[in-house]
């Protein structure tokens, strides 16, 4: 009988800290498992890198990938974060060092070509000869990866097309899925080939996994809380007798003495790729996120403009401090650290006071928000351009707002992916303005008025 050892992470997102640690602890378990004569394998499920850190936007995450090196994975998909918070040829060129495999099946050129960086899957053999078929999928922000210049298929279809042809080349179908959990459970049940799915995207933690018929679900949850561990058993035959996960929870992993002095020397790093100076300021623009401030205001201007809007809204949370003197790149990420982009939405004005209504509920500034790009804490207050609200009426650049008339509104993209406002927005048609982010903006417009 042969052990096969299978470990993994997923939803890192440039949690750095305990960095550490899981690579000691991984390059241990390989160790270990080595001279046993046991396989090891070690892949990560995507959004490894999250551009919050100063290490992943100087180098343009490149510094991450060298970290994935140093810990000897075999392969990785993506996740999100690395598909659409990059330029197209910033992640056309993130994997040209890379010392492992990119499986992502369902990301092409709009060419219908893959790009030269990956593979839809790879066949791995042990040295008894047991062949792993690994197959990598990707979360389906297909209208996202249109607008940076890839294409993105639909991912379950492009699965079911690559498994016979892995099947004929392999003993066990693993999965790489950047899906998220109930995706993973519907490919369990109408691709009962795949025997293990390494899942992502939404977080999950299955702590013994999770068995739908013939597949093992695994899952380690996100910011490196976790590492996952699938043990697999194959006879002589190769037929897969027996398959468990487990989670090791990064806590309880002996820590090195050197911890705290690497994860530091990781933000230094990134930091010293990012004191460009943007902007000498003659006044400080405080930040405050339940007052209504001038760096909010410049904010939520530049949103306006850079759209092309009528108006824009945005939540004062999205800000996280105040800017003096030199502004670099740094500053602007410390301040502003989110993947969010601008978009522009369509509406009636009937619909447009339903939604500006929505965003003056009292309890809205103190709403605690997480995910969907979001990096702060609390929503913060409501700040507006091209708005004002005036006794009972709502007036759109000092015009009353009409209810039949129809107006652009620029917001942050966050706001389309989330459920914050009552069926205003779901079956809008929205603009979304890639690649640059919001602090993207703000540095273009702190410059323009300079």
């Amino acid at each position: 009988m042969e052990n096969i050892h299978i470990y993994h992470t997923n939803d890192i997102h440039s949690h750095l800290k305990r960095w550490p640690r899981i690579h000691g602890f991984l390059t241990g378990q390989r160790t270990s498992h080595t001279m046993q004569g046991e396989e090891f394998f070690l892949f990560d499920i995507g959004d490894f890198i999250d551009r919050w850190h100063p290490l992943s936007e100087g180098t343009a995450g490149k510094g991450n990938i060298e970290l994935l090196n140093q810990s000897f994975y075999d392969a990785v998909t993506i996740g999100n974060n690395e598909g659409v918070n990059f330029p197209f040829e910033a992640l056309n060129q993130l994997y040209e060092d890379a010392k492992f495999d990119v499986l992502v099946a369902n990301l092409y050129k709009k060419s219908n070509n893959h790009p030269n960086w990956l593979k839809p899957y790879k066949i791995y053999q042990t040295k008894k000869g047991t062949r792993l078929g690994v197959i990598g999928i990707t979360a389906h922000f297909h209208h996202l990866y249109h607008l940076l210049g890839w294409e993105l298929t639909e991912p379950i279809a492009e699965l079911k097309k690559w498994i016979p042809i892995v099947k004929e080349k392999s003993d066990v179908i693993i999965v790489l899925s950047h899906l998220g959990l109930p995706h993973d459970e519907k490919i369990a049940v109408e691709c009962p080939e795949v025997d293990v799915i390494l899942g992502g995207h939404t977080h999950h933690t299955l702590s013994e996994g999770k068995h739908i018929g013939h597949t093992l679900l695994a899952g380690a949850g996100k910011h490196g809380k976790f590492v996952g561990h699938v043990t697999l058993s194959v006879d002589a035959n190769k037929n897969l007798l027996s398959k468990e996960a487990q989670l090791f929870d990064v806590l309880d992993i002996g820590a090195p003495q050197n911890e705290k002095n690497i994860s530091k020397e990781l933000f230094r790093k990134g930091k010293k790729q990012l004191k460009q100076e943007i902007v000498t300021l003659k006044q400080p623009l405080e930040h405050d996120p339940f007052q209504v401030t001038e760096l909010s205001r410049i904010l939520c201007s530049a949103l306006r403009e850079w759209c092309k809007a009528d108006c824009a809204f945005i939540n004062s949370g999205l800000l996280l401090g105040s800017l003096s003197g030199k502004v670099t790149k740094f500053d602007l990420l410390t301040i502003c650290p989110h993947p969010i982009n601008p978009c522009k939405i369509r509406l009636t004005g009937r619909e447009l006071k339903e939604l500006l209504l929505e965003t003056q509920d009292e309890n809205w500034s103190k709403r605690k928000v997480a995910g969907l790009g979001f990096r702060g804490t609390v929503m913060g207050v409501s700040i507006y351009d091209g708005i004002t609200f005036k006794d009972s009426f709502i007036y759109i650049n000092e015009t009353l707002l009409e209810p039949n008339q129809s107006y652009s509104i620029a917001i942050p993209d966050m706001f389309t992916f989330g459920h914050f406002f009552t069926n205003v927005l779901s079956d809008k048609e929205k603009e979304y303005f890639l690649p640059e982010f919001l602090r993207d903006i703000l540095s273009w417009m702190l410059v323009k008025l300079a």
